[in-house]
């Protein structure tokens, strides 16, 4: 299914106007008639006329439609699709086409949903209420956010994960027949892009792991690759959502985290990683200040130390250097020996 644009419908106004005035002159036409007929019924087709005619001049306000900026109107006629009409403007169609819209009833989770708008007269009910829904269909940039998902990663630990998806409908015609619902259509296809492209990947960077499917290992991660995980979810959708008119603009990671079951357990590894990152730091740092330390006081032939003694001094700094508290000297005052 193409998109026809309707381009020779911005005629409402006229439509309009010479609507008014017909219905005016059948009006004059029909009490004239009336008048008339009480003298002479030779004026009877003059009175039928002027009721025709005021009532067939109703016929085409039905067909007037009013579209906002970056609105559209897909239009069937006796179940044939004649054409889509888009754009701000006041416009003449058909009075027995029908906008469709199978989407206009569903509300998800993101901007640019219509209301359900309520009557003016629902107030006047006693525990009823009157509402309509609009036919039209939003050309604007819309953001779809799925409520968060729980996701085995590569190596099996659960993480749940958000996405924000921008997207917008560009051919109506493949929206309104080609799916069902395109929001749900949408909704659906965002779920299982992302589950696929989450499987791909760990939460941290981890060895062994191809991300990029070359058959080598890289260091991606849900984690630190974030901008190149979206990309590769937004790619995943489009590709999905091409049948249904929809283009998505942008895709973004808005919650990442491992799922509670693990998350302490998560918290610990990472606790441990880092204390053992942080003592291998110190420990080159101490024993590069004791190999100075000893090649200094060679240098400048301060003290001469025999091997006992330089093991006893090495082994003192890295007390000092490496211990998790200040140390407490001990002064000695008798000799070393």
């Amino acid at each position: 299914m193409q998109e026809k644009i309707l381009t020779n419908k911005k005629h409402g106004m006229a439509v309009l106007v010479l609507s008014i005035l017909a219905i005016i002159c059948g009006l004059v036409v029909l009490v004239l008639g009336g008048i008339a007929m009480e003298t002479n019924m030779a004026y009877l087709p003059v009175f039928i006329a002027g009721l025709v005619v005021t009532l067939v001049s109703w016929v085409p306000l039905v067909g007037l439609r009013i579209l906002r900026p970056s609105e559209a109107l897909v239009l069937t006629l006796f179940g044939k699709y004649i054409g889509t009409i888009k754009g701000e403007g006041f416009y003449a169609v058909n009075p027995f086409c029908s906008a469709v819209n199978p989407a206009a009833d569903t509300k998800l989770s993101q901007s640019g949903d219509v209301k359900t708008a309520e009557s003016p007269l629902s107030a006047l009910a006693e525990g009823t209420s009157i509402s309509f829904t609009s036919k039209k269909i939003s050309l604007k940039i819309m953001t779809l956010s799925n409520a968060r998902q729980k996701i085995n990663d590569c190596l099996g630990n659960p993480v749940e994960i958000g996405i924000a998806v921008m997207w917008k409908v560009v051919d109506t015609a493949k929206a309104v027949f080609n799916v069902d619902n395109y929001k749900e259509y949408l909704s659906l296809q965002c779920d299982s892009a992302l589950r696929n492209i989450v499987r791909i990947y760990p939460y941290d960077v981890a060895p062994g792991v191809d991300t990029t499917g070359d058959g080598m290992a890289d260091e991606g991660s849900l984690r630190g690759s974030s901008e190149v995980v979206a990309n590769r979810i937004k790619e995943e959708i489009q590709q999905r959502v091409n049948d249904a008119g929809i283009e998505i603009i942008e895709a973004r990671i808005t919650y990442l985290a491992y799922a509670p079951e693990i998350a302490a357990v998560m918290l610990q590894r990472q606790q441990a990683s880092a204390i053992i990152d942080a003592r291998k730091m110190i420990v080159d740092g101490a024993v590069g200040m004791v190999e100075m330390a000893l090649e200094r006081l060679k240098e400048g032939g301060v003290v001469e130390l025999d091997e006992e003694r330089k093991a006893q001094m090495v082994s003192n700094l890295l007390v000092v250097l490496c211990g998790n508290h200040d140390a407490q000297p001990v002064v000695n005052s008798g000799s070393i020996y």
